[in-house]
């Protein structure tokens, strides 16, 4: 059978599309996408939507049904350098529902050695984009710390600018980034960010000093006594509490 041009053209067309390579970062979103619908939970959804106060969707899979699919995309789709980490990692970011972007954040800390400086922007943005303590919280203290912690002399001025400037989840990243570094803690740093913010009407604000506070007495409750002692009257009453729960 001889085909027409036209149907000869559409044949072409299809044979080239079907032809085309499918990459590892398709190949992982589609597997954790039919994760996430194998282990949906319409009945979930909702109240855990309710709960974040968020209308972005939920397949209604909490964090031990999650588990399992991160094991997974860890030891399957491992990043070949530190181009295809920042593809994969924003590959899952970029989906709709909420769990596919914790996995994502789930993803990106798997990888240590890729937790660097040179990726501080990628964080930066999924801090931007995420605004809300979810997301944030998760990469603060976590993924930001790490960074922080091993080439301090270059974030500082990267907190510096997070911390003076107009978006209040950066801020609240710049204040919580130490709460696992224990007797690591820059302790100048710290008391000095949770003065400048002493005075922010911001609950957000006002919580993560109170938390980075309580963090640090763990290790340093002399410290904090003494901070409070001089300091305590400009914080909030929320930060106060905060600080003081464990002292």
């Amino acid at each position: 059978m001889v085909l027409s041009p036209t149907a000869a053209n559409r044949a072409s067309r299809s044979t080239s599309v079907s032809l085309l390579p499918v990459s590892d970062s398709d190949l992982m979103v589609g597997f954790v996408q039919a994760e996430l619908s194998r282990l949906a939970d319409p009945a979930k959804a909702v109240p855990m939507a309710a709960y974040m106060k968020t209308g972005m969707q939920f397949y209604g899979v909490p964090k031990p049904g999650r588990v399992p699919i991160g094991r997974r995309l860890k030891a399957s789709f491992p990043p070949v350098d530190a181009i295809d980490y920042r593809r994969k990692v924003l590959a899952l970011w970029g989906l709709p529902h909420r769990e596919e972007k914790y996995l994502a954040i789930d993803y990106a800390w798997a990888f240590p050695r890729h937790v660097v400086f040179s990726q501080v922007d990628l964080f930066e943005g999924m801090i931007i984009e995420g605004a809300w303590w979810d997301f944030v919280d998760r990469l603060a203290s976590p993924i930001v710390g790490k960074i922080v912690l091993e080439d301090r002399p270059l974030m500082r001025p990267v907190l510096e600018r997070w911390f003076d400037g107009p978006k209040m989840w950066l801020r609240r990243t710049a204040i919580l980034c130490q709460n696992r570094h224990k007797e690591q803690t820059d302790q100048e740093m710290l008391f000095d960010f949770c003065l400048r913010r002493s005075g922010e009407k911001e609950f957000f604000i006002r919580k993560a000093v109170g938390w980075a506070l309580r963090e640090y007495a763990q290790v340093r409750p002399d410290e904090v006594r003494r901070f409070l002692a001089e300091h305590g009257d400009k914080l909030s009453g929320l930060s106060r509490r905060e600080a003081a729960r464990h002292l």
